[in-house]
């Protein structure tokens, strides 16, 4: 089987070829006789009835300074393609929500992967919503009030935006902390969008969990431990990725989400787990394929390709 695969991703020439994700989609593709179209968010327009995109065809090679070959640019109809990957990095803004609209259009002749209807109703901390009994308590507000009583109940909070992506904005407010109110006056003046809190969890220390799930079933979990003095585990901020296994309670986690997931056709999500709590479900471009690759061998873009291919056949 050979797919027609366009790519719709942030600039592909910055990118880390021994971390990104979609770059690694991108080559497991490629040796399967996949060929391959990428264009950027900006290039993607609706136009009479189709959904069009200006880009090039790609070829990508391991080779760090020279990790791609662009063809001669193109304008093309996105329905002519198998599937078309919506891969490109948060702020999860008005602008990403409008491609989801565009692209949603394909459907269901193209696969959309993951299906843009349900990430653009699955924002990362809200869709945790669904599954109330496996989260740390949490609140969703914009009113200080509201805040300043959440975190007088629970002493020690991290605080954050609903929308914010790769530890960008996340405050720890512990008992003695006397920042909230000016915090809050920061944020609310940046934007008209809620905050988000949740209670403190010490087993950040140990790390925080990213779980890969491939259409509802796990297939491996790296760990990322925080800096000495840092909160955040994220490795856009300096977390360290570790080998770890997945435990029973990550499996019992998995178990009560995959359904979900693969139900709403999203074929690769990453999830945050921290302890024995659900933290996070990242749907719109979840990262740690390469890390799971390195430390136990699981080469997760194949199986996730496995999955593609085999809804391509099954059409």
């Amino acid at each position: 089987m050979s797919l027609k695969i366009a790519i719709q991703m942030d600039p592909i020439g910055p990118i880390d070829i021994d971390a990104d994700s979609t770059f690694r989609l991108a080559e497991e593709a490629q040796s399967r006789g996949h060929s391959l179209f990428y264009y950027t968010p900006d290039q993607l327009s609706w136009r009479e009835g189709k959904v069009i995109a200006n880009g090039w065809p790609l070829t990508v090679k391991r080779v760090k300074g020279d990790h791609f070959e662009l063809g001669e640019r193109q304008t093309v109809d996105l329905a002519e393609f198998d599937v078309v990957w919506l891969r490109q990095d948060p702020p999860f803004d008005m602008g990403y929500i409008t491609t989801t609209h565009l692209l949603e259009r394909l459907m269901p002749e193209t696969l959309v992967v993951n299906d843009p209807f349900w990430v653009r109703n699955c924002p990362e901390k809200l869709l945790v919503l669904q599954f109330p009994d496996l989260i740390p308590p949490t609140l969703i507000a914009r009113d200080l009030g509201a805040i300043r009583a959440f975190k007088e109940e629970h002493g020690d909070i991290i605080l954050k935006p609903l929308y914010g992506n790769g530890g960008a904005g996340v405050f720890r407010l512990d008992p003695n902390d006397r920042n909230l109110s000016s915090l809050h006056e920061l944020f609310t003046g940046m934007s008209r969008e809620p905050l988000i809190a949740q209670k403190f969890l010490p087993d950040v220390s140990a790390g925080d969990k990213r779980v890969i799930l491939v259409d509802g079933a796990p297939v491996g979990a790296i760990n990322r431990v925080p800096q000495p003095g840092e909160t955040r585990s994220n490795m856009h901020v300096g977390g360290r990725a570790e080998k770890v296994e997945l435990t029973a309670r990550d499996r019992e986690i998995c178990d009560a989400i995959g359904p979900r997931l693969k139900e709403y056709g999203q074929i690769f999500v990453g999830i945050d787990v921290i302890g024995d709590y659900l933290t996070e479900i990242n749907v719109t471009s979840p990262t740690g394929l390469q890390e799971l690759e390195r430390f136990d061998g699981t080469n997760a873009a194949g199986l996730i390709w496995d999955a593609i291919e085999g809804k391509r056949a099954g059409k």
